[in-house]
């Protein structure tokens, strides 16, 4: 059963270090600093709830069932950062956030005392890893302290139950997504978790014995409830920065064709690339670097070899977009040929603004280096011209 519940601390715990990845930003956030709080306490809950946790927890203090103590404190520091997470998700005037942060800290707070008098107070000296709340469940002082941390847990769930309920009515998108799935791990623990716990000591209140449901039952619906709670938390956040990611690895190997011919030009100084480098990171890098090829190659753009390629594709039936991007590409590839041979720059060298120089984003450099893909792969066009009198170079 510990792996099942380590699993559980993981995964909660794999989600903080996800929301933490910028530490300043996040301190400074107090909706970001409170999910990350919620999710590493309920990693540390599944830690010290894992029966290994518990006996090793049991041999350092010397005091037998030590840990479940220990466990309920932190699943009740875990109600009260649920509770703050949603009055930080909630929002309002800071005055009102700030007092009923207080107000949970403080209600909760008694309650972890309150559990740590009764343990203190109980007769518990038999080791009970997995079945404590079952065995010890008439068991005066000990039977008190198992319903409070029940009753707390539960308190804070049915909140989180009805807040994402009616928060889901006044959102949508991905955050209406991550409050359905903050209900559904929610409901999972009200429903599979707790409400087995409850029915396991109530049945030992009664003289019946019910106890797989505390033991086997409970645990996996809890690292389940877990699971989904945690995917409730960051999806909102993290993934449109992940889709973002996604998009600009795809514009950056859109761009390869283009990297490939004016690479050998760019001037702009190359920092060094770890393989843990964000794609859009490397985007920004590339995108950099093509301008300030295209900026070295900007003399050697033959203005006869745009306008023919431009007025062949308008023949052959194409938007004039298309034609434009077509005959920049032609244009850049006798420059980029005219650049590696060291050639003059052609007499109808003019001042020529490209399509992807006039836009914002690396759209437009995408768009030329599609344009450079289609191209025929017969030998680029050169500069050699039309046996009549070249026209005047096009000034955008």
């Amino acid at each position: 059963m510990s792996l099942v519940v380590y699993l559980g601390a993981l995964v909660f715990g794999m989600s903080s270090v996800l929301l933490l990845r910028r530490p300043r930003t996040a301190v400074r956030n107090p909706l970001t600093l409170s999910t990350c709080v919620a999710i590493a306490l309920g990693a540390l809950v599944f830690v010290c709830a894992a029966p290994a946790t518990l006996a090793a927890v049991n041999d350092l203090t010397g005091i037998p069932n030590f840990g479940a103590p220990l466990t309920y404190g932190m699943l009740s520091a875990y109600s009260c950062a649920v509770l703050v997470l949603l009055i930080n998700w909630r929002g309002g005037p800071r005055e009102r956030v700030r007092r009923m942060v207080l107000r949970s800290i403080a209600a909760y707070g008694g309650l972890v005392a309150v559990i740590v008098v009764l343990f203190a107070l109980a007769e518990a000296d038999t080791e009970r890893l997995t079945d404590l709340d079952t065995y010890y469940a008439n068991t005066p002082f000990m039977r008190e302290m198992i319903l409070l941390y029940l009753v707390g847990h539960s308190a804070a769930m049915l909140v989180m139950c009805v807040v994402c309920v009616k928060w889901g009515r006044e959102v949508t998108g991905l955050l209406r997504t991550g409050l359905r799935l903050i209900l559904c791990g929610a409901l999972l623990d009200v429903l599979g978790f707790q409400l087995a716990k409850y029915t396991a000591v109530v049945a030992r209140w009664s003289g019946h014995d019910l106890d797989f449901l505390s033991t086997t039952l409970a645990p996996p619906m809890a690292s389940l409830a877990a699971l989904l709670c945690a995917a409730g938390f960051v999806l909102p956040r993290l993934l449109p920065p992940a889709l973002a990611q996604w998009r600009g690895l795809g514009d950056y190997r859109r761009l390869d064709p283009l990297w490939s011919l004016v690479k050998s030009v760019s001037t702009a100084p190359k920092p060094s690339v770890a393989w843990w480098q964000l794609p859009q990171d490397r985007l920004q890098w590339r995108e950099v670097s093509i301008h300030d090829a295209l900026l070295t190659l900007a003399p050697y753009f033959d203005h006869r070899v745009r306008e023919r390629v431009r007025d062949t594709a308008l023949s052959a039936g194409r938007s004039p977009h298309e034609a434009r991007l077509a005959a920049e590409a032609a244009m850049l590839t006798d420059a980029a040929r005219r650049a590696a041979a060291r050639e003059e720059p052609p007499e109808t060298a003019g001042t020529y603004r490209l399509h992807a120089t006039e836009v914002s984003g690396t759209g437009g450099l995408v768009e030329l280096a599609q344009a450079l893909h289609r191209q025929p792969a017969a030998a680029p066009p050169t500069a050699a011209g039309p046996t009549t009198e070249p026209e005047e170079p096009h000034v955008a």
